[in-house]
């Protein structure tokens, strides 16, 4: 699409009647709920499925790459928010020894073959929760803040042609804001920008869970939104930003304030409006009822209303909630879809982790993720009863200190606690259950909690490396900004080793002992 093309789409959208389009939404939200009522969305078992983000670098320099739009398509990868991301999605598969097998052999066998042609082309998809080198002969600010007006409408230049993205700087209301900060908000860095571009600093995981019954949404989502945090902690994996982006602070300060995953402050700083409460991107709130979920989802804010065009899918009958679902920003969020009826589903989208040092690491989670709501809702797990705040507070707590987090459990005992080897003792236990029940052997369960098990036992994680990494490099007399780009090119240089075949925990000499 050209720069003129897009900005045509973009006043195309932002001539949508947003009235009009709401009251379309509250239309197919009832939809959704009859089809709820007739049993529509129920699965005759639990699903999977999961989304990977990369970026891409020069293979030899590690600096980050423009994917050719022609390159995506090759590789059968979806274009993300900036020009060098690249997004793969899974096949749903049943939850059993099979399915999550084929969830791990279908990312090794698709990553492969992407790696092959894009090394062919001199890059390398990197797994990785924020990158920090910025293309040769640019800085991160310019490269996230440049833009040009195409007559009215402002463009970023590094921006995939996503309209609805581009559409949100185009956007500002009579008091002249916009409905998003576009602007960083982290210890010792600070960004604005007249687009979203920022946002594209990060990348993510996102394990899915397709209900068996979409009445038991609730109880799972009540779970989920539970175990988020200390899986958070165990998952965190961007402590760092690219250098020019900091403010003129020593890097011992910086080292010291530093949050392990500035993955969830970037997210919700470009994103949310300044002082709009509730904020867009947030910990998720609670439901009592499914239905309570559909009116929820068509009842927020709609940033940008988008046309729609007619298909042939299943949930095309309720085409305008779906786009304004894609705005629901939210750490953990129901979704309803299905591209036939009978593959319809109610499902939980878990957004807080980022991507991983390997693809076994990746995968540990979505295992972790689906034994976990599994066990703790057939168990009727206690924790069920911890008050949401201090669930939101979780949350929050693990962004900022990973498995140095003081987080407050409920124990399978009843048993209130904040020590952190009850707490994952507990996790690993009900993962691995409700793996198990889902017919994987006790060994096969072990084998896909491991890498997460290391971590919990030997207290690191990827965030806790990379800080390691550069406070090492800081007191050997190197720069903070050469620390940061050494740091960083060991990670992929550590990655391009084991990402297929290894673990995180190779990296820190744990990775020769199974568990």
């Amino acid at each position: 699409m050209t720069d003129d093309d897009l900005a045509s789409s973009v006043e195309t959208v932002l001539d949508v009647d947003a009235d009009g389009f709401q009251r379309r939404v509250e239309e197919e939200a009832e939809v959704i709920k009859r089809g709820l009522a007739d049993g529509v969305f129920d699965n005759p078992q639990a699903i999977v499925g999961f989304e990977y983000e990369f970026y891409a670098v020069d293979a030899e320099t590690r600096a980050l790459s423009r994917v050719p739009r022609r390159l995506l398509e090759l590789i059968g990868f979806e274009k993300e928010l900036g020009l060098h991301n690249a997004e793969m999605s899974t096949s749903p598969q049943p939850l059993n020894s099979y399915g999550l097998a084929a969830q791990e052999a279908e990312v090794k066998a698709r990553l492969a073959a992407a790696e092959n042609r894009t090394n062919a082309e001199g890059m390398m998809l990197v797994s990785d929760g924020m990158w920090t080198i910025p293309p040769e002969g640019e800085t991160a600010r310019s490269y996230l803040t440049d833009s040009v007006d195409d007559g009215g409408v402002r463009i970023a230049s590094n921006m995939s042609d996503s309209v609805r993205y581009h559409a949100m700087a185009n956007t500002a209301g009579e008091d002249s804001t916009a409905p998003a900060g576009m602007q960083l908000d982290a210890p010792h860095v600070s960004l604005s920008a007249d687009t979203v571009m920022p946002e594209s600093l990060i990348t993510s995981i996102q394990p899915h869970y397709q209900v068996p019954h979409a009445h038991d949404l609730p109880t799972y989502f009540r779970y989920a939104i539970r175990i988020a945090a200390p899986l958070l902690a165990l998952g965190v994996n961007s402590p760092f930003f690219p250098p020019d982006l900091y403010d003129d602070a020593p890097p011992e300060e910086i080292l010291a304030d530093a949050w392990m995953s500035n993955r969830i402050s970037v997210f919700e700083s470009v994103l949310n409006a300044p002082g709009d409460t509730p904020a867009k991107v947030r910990f998720p709130d609670e439901f009592d009822t499914v239905e309570d979920a559909v009116d929820g989802i068509a009842a927020d804010e709609t940033i940008v209303p988008m046309p729609v065009s007619p298909a042939d899918r299943f949930d095309d009958e309720f085409a305008h909630f779906r786009l304004k679902h894609g705005t629901y920003w939210r750490w953990v969020r129901p979704v309803f879809g299905g591209a036939t009826r009978s593959s319809a589903n109610a499902r939980i989208e878990f957004r807080p982790i980022a991507a991983q040092p390997t693809v076994r690491d990746a995968i540990a989670f979505q295992a972790a993720f689906a034994g976990l709501l599994e066990s703790t809702f057939r168990r009727e797990h206690p924790v069920r009863h911890l008050d949401w705040v201090i669930a939101r507070d979780n949350f929050y707590e693990a962004m900022r200190e990973g498995l140095d987090a003081d987080l407050y459990w409920i124990a399978n005992n009843g048993a209130e606690t904040t020590d952190s080897e009850e707490i994952f003792t507990d996790l690993f236990a009900h993962a691995k259950d409700g793996l198990t029940s889902r017919g994987l052997s006790e060994e096969e369960a072990a084998k896909y909690l491991w890498p997460l098990r290391q971590r919990a036992r030997h207290a690191v994680t990827p965030a806790g490396w990379k800080h390691r990494e550069v406070k090492r490099r800081v007191e050997d007399g190197e720069s903070f900004a050469d620390a940061i780009s050494d740091m960083q090119r060991s990670y992929i240089d550590h990655q391009s080793e084991t990402l297929l075949e290894g673990s995180f925990a190779d990296w820190v000499g744990r990775g020769t002992t199974e568990m």
